[in-house]
C-alpha cells in the first residue's frame, strides 16, 4: 500500500472532489467508509446530496471556525491522505478500508486512539482499490494536531497492514535515496528532446567525476572542465570552499536564468563536504609489485582491493561495510568511462542501480575504504582495451560485491537497497557474459597438450575435491588449463596455485568455479612470477618435456 499525504485551505473544495462522480472517472461509488464518531453524515448515500455534502463541510469545519475566532486555527487546516493498495491485492471491504483508516489516522497523529480530543476526520471510498481520508487539523480542544513525520508515520503502520492482512508488500526506502526529478523537469526534458532531465544527467556527471578524481581540488577541476556545464564554486568569506552548484547550458527558467542544482539537491553523498571526507587522504596503489621493479596491473590491483568486500560485509562493523559499499560504487560509476563501446550501457546502466544501493541510513567510516578508492582511480589511465580479461577478472569480483552486498542490505531490511542491488547485478552479470568471451576463447585456444591438461585435472581433484567434477565439465576448463600451464611456465607450482586461489574464497556461490579460478590464476600467477634468472632453467625444462611433472620453484620474497 502506498499513501499520499498533502494538505491545503478549502474543506468545501477536498469534499467536493472527493464526492465527484462527473470530472474523475474513477469516482465510480462514493460514499463513507468511516468517520471520527460514525455517525457524520454520507452525501454518497443520502437523497439530498448537496444538503448533505454542506452538513459534513460543516461538522469537519466545527473547531477550525472555533479556533479561528480565537486566532489560533492554521492557515492550511485540511489534511487529505489517499492510500491506495497494489493492483494484485484482493478488493478489502468497507470494513477492512474502515479499519486501514483508524489505524493511519491514529498512527498520524491526527485522530490518536484512545484521545476524545482527536481531529475530525472521514475516510472515503469511491473506488474498488484505494480510499481517501480527509480530516481538519484542529482538535476539540482548539490545539492544532501534532502530525510531524506522518507520512514515515503513515508508511510504517501501512506496511504493518499489509503483513496482516496478507497483501502485496511495498518496497519502502529511507529516505537516503536521491530526489526524483520533479513532473516539470521530466516534461521539460521530453520537449527539448533529451532522454533524462537535468537533474539526472548531472548526477551522473558529478558521479564519475567523483570517482575519477583523487582530491577535492582535482574534483572541482575537472568538474569545471565538462562541456556543456556551468559551474559555480561559493567560498566563505575566509576563502575556503563552502560548496559548488552545476547547471547545464542552454536549461534556463522563465526569466532565462540558468537551472541550478547545489550538489546536495543531485544526491545526499553529492554535497561539498561529502565529496571532500570522500577524497581526503586516498591510498595510492604500490608503483611496483612487492619484491620487483614491474609495474603492477591496474585491473589486478583493484580486483584484488575489492577481492575482500564479501568478507567486510559479513564480518566487520556496519560502518566498515558501508564504507565499503560506497567505495566499490565509485568502482562501477568509472567503468563506463574506460570500457569499450558493446558494454557501455549495461555497465551504466549497473552503475545507476547501484548507486541507490551505495547509500543507507548507517554513516560510513571512511577511512577504511582509503586503498579500494585508490586502486579504482589507478584505473583511469587504463582503458580496458586488449584481450579485456583485466576487465572480466574485475567484472567477476564485482558480481560476488553486488551479492554480498544484496545479502547485507537484505539482513538490515534496507528493502530499496536490495532491490538496487539485485537490478545493478542483472546488468552486471550479463555485462561479464559478453566481456568474459574474448579472454576466455582467446586462452582455450593456448591450451595445453593432453598430458598436461591430465596433469593439471589431478591437481584439480586434490585441491578442489567438492568442485573438482563441476569446473572439469565446464566449458571453461580448456582456458584454465591454460591459465595453469602459463603459470607454471613462469615458475609456480600449479597445485600451490589453486590451493591460494581457491583459499582466496569459497566457490560455492560462483556462477562458474572454472571461469573464477582462471581469473585467479591469471592475476596470482602475475603478482607472484619469478624472475628472468628463475624462469630461464624452469623454462627450458617445460620446452623439453612439457608434459613431465614440474618440482615446486621458491617464491622470490
Amino acid at each position: 500500500m502506498i499513501a499520499k499525504i498533502g494538505g491545503g485551505k478549502d474543506t468545501a473544495g477536498l469534499i467536493r472532489y472527493l464526492f465527484d462522480t462527473k470530472k474523475a472517472k474513477d469516482h465510480t461509488d462514493p460514499h463513507l467508509v468511516a468517520s471520527w464518531d460514525g455517525f457524520a453524515p454520507d452525501p454518497g448515500r443520502a437523497d439530498d446530496f448537496d444538503t448533505t455534502k454542506r452538513l459534513l463541510v460543516a461538522d469537519l469545519d466545527l473547531h477550525v471556525k472555533q479556533a479561528r475566532r480565537l486566532g489560533r486555527a492554521p492557515e492550511k487546516h485540511t489534511w487529505h491522505c489517499s492510500i491506495r493498495a497494489a493492483e494484485s491485492d484482493r478488493h478489502l471491504s468497507d470494513e477492512e478500508w474502515a479499519d486501514i483508516a483508524r489505524r493511519v489516522v491514529a498512527a498520524t497523529g491526527i485522530a490518536p486512539a484512545g484521545d476524545p480530543d482527536g481531529c475530525r476526520w472521514v475516510a472515503v471510498r469511491h473506488a474498488p482499490d484505494h480510499i481517501h481520508i480527509a480530516a481538519t487539523k484542529v482538535r476539540s480542544d482548539l490545539r492544532t494536531a501534532r502530525h510531524w513525520n506522518d507520512y514515515l508515520t503513515a508508511d510504517r503502520e501501512l506496511a504493518a497492514i499489509e503483513k496482516e492482512y496478507g497483501l502485496h508488500q511495498v518496497v519502502r526506502g529511507d529516505r537516503t535515496a536521491a530526489k526524483r526529478p520533479t513532473r516539470a523537469e521530466q516534461e521539460k526534458a521530453r520537449r527539448q528532446g533529451r532522454k533524462t532531465t537535468s537533474r539526472e544527467q548531472l548526477r551522473t556527471t558529478v558521479r564519475q567525476l567523483v570517482s575519477i578524481a583523487a582530491s577535492p581540488e582535482e574534483f572541482l577541476h575537472l568538474l569545471d572542465g565538462v562541456d556543456g556545464v556551468c559551474v559555480d564554486v561559493q567560498h566563505f568569506p575566509s576563502g575556503d570552499i563552502r560548496g559548488y552548484k552545476v547547471a547545464l547550458e542552454g536549461d534556463t527558467n522563465a526569466a532565462g536564468e540558468p537551472v541550478w542544482f547545489s550538489g546536495s539537491h543531485l544526491a545526499p553523498d553529492l554535497s561539498f563536504p561529502k565529496i571532500r571526507e570522500r577524497l581526503t587522504g586516498i591510498e595510492p596503489p604500490p608503483a611496483t609489485e612487492p619484491g620487483s621493479r614491474r609495474k603492477p596491473n591496474p585491473w589486478h590491483q583493484a580486483t584484488a582491493a575489492a577481492e575482500p568486500i564479501p568478507h567486510h560485509l559479513a564480518q566487520s562493523d556496519d560502518t566498515v561495510a558501508q564504507a565499503h559499499i560506497a567505495a566499490f560504487a565509485e568502482a562501477l560509476d568509472i567503468l563506463p568511462l574506460i570500457a569499450p563501446d558493446h558494454l557501455l550501457r549495461q555497465l551504466q546502466q549497473a552503475a545507476l542501480a547501484f548507486e541507490r544501493a551505495s547509500r543507507s541510513r548507517i554513516r560510513d567510516q571512511q577511512d577504511q575504504a582509503r586503498a579500494l578508492r585508490g586502486a579504482v582511480r589507478a584505473l583511469r589511465t587504463t582503458p580496458a582495451t586488449g584481450d579485456g580479461s583485466g576487465l572480466a577478472m574485475f567484472l567477476d569480483i564485482a558480481v560476488l560485491v553486488v551479492i554480498a552486498a544484496a545479502r547485507w542490505h537484505q539482513a538490515r531490511r534496507h528493502d530499496q537497497q536490495v532491490a538496487a542491488a539485485r537490478q545493478a547485478l542483472i546488468h552486471l552479470q550479463a555485462a561479464y557474459e559478453h566481456a568474459a568471451a574474448q579472454p576466455l576463447a582467446a586462452l582455450a585456444q593456448r591450451k595445453p597438450p593432453a598430458r598436461t591438461m591430465e596433469r593439471h585435472a589431478q591437481h584439480l581433484r586434490a585441491v578442489l575435491r567438492d568442485h573438482a567434477d563441476q569446473v572439469l565439465d565446464d566449458p571453461a576448463w580448456p582456458a584454465l588449463a591454460a591459465a595453469l600451464a602459463q603459470a607454471e611456465t613462469a615458475g609456480h607450482d600449479p597445485q600451490q596455485l589453486l590451493q591460494h586461489a581457491a583459499d582466496q574464497r569459497a566457490l560455492d556461490d560462483a556462477r562458474s568455479a572454472a571461469r573464477t579460478l582462471t581469473w585467479r590464476i591469471q592475476r596470482l600467477g602475475e603478482r607472484h612470477a619469478l624472475g628472468p634468472r628463475a624462469q630461464a632453467p624452469h623454462a627450458h625444462h617445460a620446452v623439453m618435456d612439457p608434459a613431465a611433472p614440474q618440482q615446486p620453484q621458491a617464491r622470490r620474497r
